[in-house]
């Protein structure tokens, strides 16, 4: 028996030994889970979140009276319909055109009445003729008289006019300084066109919509209607006073309205001269000439600038063998590459010719460009020939390219041939010695370009500009912001008879257009809250977007000069997919063809919406809905949500035969309306309307007038006249005349009486404990003291706010009725809206960007209020609350201080162990044991959790591309290695340089004797015998420059440029800061994915880890909980384990395109589809009789110019 035990346990020894082993790993297995899973109490995270989120939920409701506003929109008379986008869009758009038709009407009666006044012969009485200069309006000397040289003028601000101190009964002329009254022409023109105050004021008074009105005279003067003072800030000055003359008026001629309606479009190629003579300040005024030729095109032209010297290439490197759309971006970028150009090497007329002509045969034969007019724009101090074989070989015998040449400098030895050059291909000639004479002389290619319209007589153009940012906005909030703007144009002909062969364009009219103007008549509350109109134009720009972003931020400032905004579709709607920058999407691309085409039409797209200064995003559906504005450019786009934006509710409140007082429903002081909506409103210009300071006093005015005996709605608005009729004067409106939208203004009086009495204290209980606790707490102290509550408030989808002060503690911060007052227009409004979908029963929490330790931070809470009836459910209203961020922080820490559980925990919020933070559904901190990190985005903070929440799919990332981005440039966008300084200089290249400062010192000795030797060179040529007999021109006005000046005169632009620059200098553009260019940046933002934290209909928290993060090799777990009712995360993360200090960064960077497109961004936008205006006059057969085409200086070819020439070659050769 011994025997078999011994030998039993010999066989089973390993086996217990097994066992035991096993025991001795499960109870360490055992020691190590409860204390790894004491790291983080997963439980009482959530419980904590559980806790927090019924407490605000059950304390919002009550205190917001939500069921109580939602029952009594179901005890009235209420319906919720789906809304029929395209019958929508038609209304919307026939509006638009018949508000446009008397825009355009008005600026056709006043070319007519221009055209007319015209062929008045002047009256010469002896007397020198006096007109209302704005320069010198209402100065007085001692004696309260005039001053000598003044007139009187009586101003009166008027809102509809910029808030400015203008007189409605009279013009004033506004002149540039380089425009003077001695002038002949300038002073015949100001006579005459002082007929056109008159229909001024018959226009405004059949439209008082209308704003300014203007005459642009093409001899630089604008008569600009109603009279207006210059500086338009100082009305009255007294004689010892700064005179208003120290401020220049911006020369018009130059502005998309002036030239666009007086030229074509057209295809531009700009030749600069960039060989070694063009130096100094040759180079300057050739560079200052090329900027002031591409101010003058604008969306609808074509340009590109090609640098020649011993070889001609382009002056963009992405512009190659292309003509670029001149649009803004495109223009700042060649303006830009202006400053690259380095004068080297004898000049290749042969090659800069031919590159021309070429690029643009090319573009007419392939139906490129605008299809109208051509252009060569050849800049040069001075070519050796008149290349009459090019000509013939591309231009002869029709000249389909006009040229136009610029002689720059004090040289005119080259007049003659660049003098044939513009003469014989039906163009003009100039020479620029100084800059104050630039722009007046480029402006002569836009008269040429004018003739064959004149000459038919009967085509006047209206032309439409882009959108930019104009007066101060006429409403009633921030009159210091500036609206967007449009301006309608039309030339005006010279009818008149002369003496020899002319075709002159007198000038242009027009009238600015404000886009708030359009917009009203495409009211919000149609669309419905996320849901937005935008207008689209012919080239598939828009007119305006809501996320069309002027550079400036709307500021109103007191100008004259228009900075244009041309941003595609395809950059303000961005599509939802997985694309990258400028992959633009099929059916946005459709959607854009069928606007430009002005097709009628509707699709649906999911895209990205970002706001907040694009620190937030979102993602919808948009249902799009466009129809065409007949007689116009434009086409009008409506965008809907899909799902709650295509219903709406309709309930209205009779106001006509109401048995009470409905003005009843707006006692008290603690109700807004929608500044910028329009319920009525007086629309003769010679109202009352600047009797109401508020919106409010405006709305009650007419509830008051509304019960009287007569009241009619007048919500029809005046019809345009037919554009046959516009000769006619138009129909002075009633004094008293007025608009009411009847359905907006009776959907605010229902929306005033349900929401009557909500700050009274709930008396009803709720079902749920805490529910009958919090109605305890209402209106008492404890709900302040225990949550923070200071204000509750509702907005509803009629633009109405009311609120109620649940403490008289007063803080720091502005009042929220300050700027929170556009109800559905809001942000907070949008996303209550928006989460609703989400979770219905929930609030949305938000507090100030990086507001941290700053004051007494709020934090707003809203929740969309949803009205159902007949299974459809809309939007009505959006109800709020807010609280004081530090006694809600500190609820949250009491709660989470805590074990809630029936097992004591070890660790809570409390704890140094652990940090909590409570997250919005963007990733910013709403509550932070640090009250520094309030506002700011979690990734900043940490990083590395960040990540995790995003590969755990917690937080998805969606990246938004910014696509009117402007960034600041330390280098030259376009200098590239070439540029570089080379240590070691050739010695035939330093002896080159010698012998090229040598003979141009001799230039500059022989430079007095070549100026008197002009006389005009024999040409053989019998074209060329058309213009022999011109006049030399003379240059008597202005300072005398000669290129030795360099260093008196400072150039245009930042740039600095030595007066000669050998061919390996490094670039003098490097290191220079240029400012501010086009680009676009990206960002990445973050949206919260709650259904990740809510799977089998339970919120169960995210147990996360993160490993390996540190170089002792230690663990930092963390937990993720879902706060219900709310848009909130609990986030609880381990400190024990410090995980480094990974950043992410929610600020814009620039997207580089180096690899793709050769470093410009905007290559393929010009590639898009566009539409070519419905005109093109750019042809007459008459226009060769003209032979006005500027006046050359012959030069003879002395011996410094042989040996100047010399000079090049010997440099060419030697380097």
């Amino acid at each position: 028996m011994f025997r078999e035990t011994n030998n039993v346990l010999p066989n089973s020894y390993p086996y217990k030994k097994t066992l035991l082993l096993l025991l001795l790993f499960l109870t360490q297995i055992m020691r190590v889970f409860p204390e790894q899973d004491e790291d983080i109490p997963h439980n009482e995270v959530k419980n904590w979140a559980l806790k927090f989120g019924v407490d605000l939920w059950e304390y919002g409701k009550l205190t917001t009276r939500m069921k109580e506003l939602q029952k009594k929109y179901h005890d009235v008379d209420i319906d919720v319909v789906r809304k029929d986008g395209l019958i929508l869009i038609r209304e919307m758009a026939m509006e638009v055109k018949n508000m446009m038709d008397f825009k355009m009407s008005a600026v056709m009666r006043i070319m007519d009445s221009a055209e007319q006044a015209a062929l008045t012969p002047r009256s010469d009485n002896g007397q020198p003729f006096r007109f209302y200069n704005a320069k010198r309006l209402n100065a007085f000397g001692d004696d309260g008289r005039p001053a000598e040289g003044t007139r009187e003028m009586i101003l009166t601000p008027n809102a509809h006019f910029d808030h400015l101190p203008v007189n409605t009964t009279l013009s004033s002329i506004l002149m540039p300084n380089n425009v003077g009254e001695s002038d002949t022409d300038v002073m015949n023109a100001i006579q005459w066109s002082e007929n056109l105050d008159p229909l001024f004021i018959n226009n405004y008074e059949g439209d008082p919509t209308l704003s300014w009105q203007f005459f642009g005279s093409s001899t630089g003067f604008l008569r600009r209607y109603p009279g207006i003072a210059w500086p338009p800030d100082d009305t009255i000055s007294t004689v010892w006073q700064r005179p208003r003359s120290d401020r220049n008026v911006y020369d018009f001629r130059s502005s998309a309205w002036y030239v666009n309606a007086a030229t074509s479009p057209k295809d531009l190629v700009i030749l600069i001269d960039n060989s070694g003579s063009m130096t100094g300040h040759r180079a300057n005024l050739a560079r200052a000439t090329a900027e002031a030729i591409l101010d003058t095109l604008s969306d609808n032209d074509f340009v590109n600038i090609y640098s020649f010297s011993d070889t001609t290439q382009e002056s963009v490197p992405c512009f190659k063998d292309q003509l670029a759309q001149a649009n803004d971006k495109n223009i700042k970028y060649l303006k830009d590459s202006l400053g690259t150009l380095k004068p080297e090497n004898i000049a290749n007329f042969t090659s800069a010719l031919v590159t021309a002509f070429e690029i643009l045969q090319k573009y007419n034969r392939s139906g490129q460009g605008c299809q109208c007019n051509q252009a060569i724009m050849l800049i040069t101090d001075g070519p050796p020939s008149t290349y009459k074989e090019i000509f013939k070989m591309y231009n002869f015998p029709h000249s389909p390219v006009r040229v136009f040449t610029y002689l720059i400098g004090k040289d005119s030895s080259s007049a003659s041939q660049v003098h044939w050059m513009a003469c014989a291909h039906k163009g003009y000639y100039t020479r620029i010695q100084m800059y104050d004479e630039i722009r007046e002389k480029v402006l002569h290619y836009i008269e040429v370009m004018a003739r064959p319209m004149v000459m038919y007589q009967n085509d006047h153009p209206i032309y439409w500009t882009p959108a930019y940012v104009g007066g101060r906005a006429d409403s009633f909030s921030d009159d210091k912001r500036g609206q967007l703007m449009t301006t309608v144009s039309t030339p005006v002909f010279d009818r008149r008879n002369h003496s020899v062969r002319v075709a002159n364009v007198l000038g242009v009219v027009g009238t600015d257009v404000s886009i708030d103007q359009i917009k009203k008549l495409v009211p919000s509350y149609k669309l419905g809250v996320n849901g937005y109109s935008f207008i689209v134009n012919n080239n598939g720009h828009v007119l305006y977007h809501p996320d069309l972003r002027p550079l400036n931020n709307d500021l109103y400032e007191d100008t004259l000069e228009p900075k244009y905004i041309s941003a595609d579709l395809t950059e303000v709607e961005l599509v939802e997919n997985e694309n990258g920058p400028r992959e633009n999407h099929t059916l946005l691309l459709d959607l854009r063809h069928d606007m430009i085409d002005q097709k009628e039409g509707e699709t649906e797209i999911g895209v990205k919406v970002h706001y907040d200064s694009m620190r937030r995003v979102t993602t919808r559906r948009n249902k799009y809905f466009y129809n065409p504005i007949e007689g116009t450019p434009f086409s009008l786009g409506l965008a809907i949500p899909e799902g709650y934006g295509m219903y709406e509710l309709l309930a209205e409140q009779e106001i006509k035969h109401s048995q009470k007082n409905v003005s009843d429903y707006f006692k008290g002081e603690n109700w807004r309306v929608h500044p910028d909506w329009v319920y009525c409103e007086y629309t003769s210009g010679t109202s009352g309307e600047q009797w109401f300071k508020t919106a409010e006093e405006r709305v009650l005015h007419f509830l008051l007038r509304s019960r009287r005996p007569g009241w009619k709605w007048m919500s029809l608005r005046p019809r345009s006249p037919l554009q046959r009729e516009h000769h006619h004067a138009s129909t002075k409106q009633d004094k008293d005349a007025y608009y009411c939208d009847k359905t907006l203004i009776q959907s605010l009086v229902l929306d005033a009486m349900v929401t009557e009495g909500l700050e009274k204290h709930p008396i009803r209980s709720d079902k749920h404990p805490i529910g009958n606790l919090m109605v305890q707490w209402y209106g008492t102290s404890q709900g302040y003291e225990i949550f923070g509550s200071t204000l509750s408030f509702v907005a509803t989808r009629s633009g109405l706010l009311r609120w109620t002060n649940l403490t008289n503690i007063k803080t720091n911060e502005p009042h929220f009725s300050e700027n929170n007052v556009r109800a559905m227009d809001e942000t907070w409004y949008k996303r209550a809206v928006d989460q609703h979908s989400i979770e219905p029963e929930s609030f949305v929490f938000s507090v100030p960007f990086d507001i941290g330790s700053y004051g007494k931070p709020l934090i707003t809470a809203t929740h969309a209020v949803f009205v159902e009836h007949k299974g459809h459910r809309a939007p009505a209203a959006v109800v709020g609350l807010q609280y004081q961020h530090s006694t809600l922080a500190s609820h949250f820490f009491n709660i989470t201080s805590k074990c809630t559980g029936s097992s004591s925990c070890k660790k809570t919020c409390a704890s140094d162990k652990l940090d909590c933070y409570v997250l919005d559904n963007n990733g910013f901190i709403i509550i932070s044991e640090n009250n520094d990190d309030t506002g700011r985005f979690f990734g900043q903070i940490d990083g590395t959790i960040m990540d995790s929440l995003v590969q755990d799919r917690i937080y998805v990332k969606v990246p938004v591309y910014d696509y009117q981005g402007a960034c600041s440039n330390s280098k030259f966008h376009f200098s590239g290695s070439s540029n570089k300084l080379s240590i070691f200089i050739p010695v035939n290249t330093l002896f080159g340089y010698i012998i090229q400062m040598v003979f141009s010192l001799l230039v500059n000795l022989n430079m007095a004797y070549t100026n008197a030797l002009a006389y005009n060179r024999d040409e053989s040529d019998d074209l060329f015998g058309v213009y022999s007999d011109y006049e030399i021109e003379q240059y008597t006005t202005g300072e005398e420059i000669t290129d030795e000046q360099d260093t008196v005169f400072s150039p245009p632009s930042n740039t600095y440029s030595p007066s000669f620059i050998p061919p390996y200098e490094s670039d003098p553009m490097e290191g220079v800061d240029v400012g501010i260019r086009p680009c676009d940046r990206k960002v990445d933002l973050y949206i919260l994915q709650p259904e990740k934290l809510n799977t089998s209909g339970q919120s169960n928290p995210l147990k996360g880890k993160l490993t390996n993060c540190h170089s002792s090799g230690c663990e930092r777990p963390f937990s993720v909980q879902k706060i219900p009712h709310s848009n909130l995360i609990l986030l609880v993360v381990d400190t024990v384990c410090s995980c480094g200090s990974k950043q992410l960064s929610i600020i814009p960077q620039e997207v580089s395109y180096e690899s793709k497109n050769g470093g410009c961004l905007h290559k393929p936008k010009d590639s898009l589809y566009r539409k070519r205006p419905p005109k093109c006059i750019n042809y007459h057969p008459e226009e060769t009789e003209i032979h006005l085409c500027g006046k050359a200086s012959g030069m003879p070819t002395n011996v410094v110019a042989v040996l100047i020439g010399f000079a090049n070659c010997l440099v060419a050769c030697l380097s």
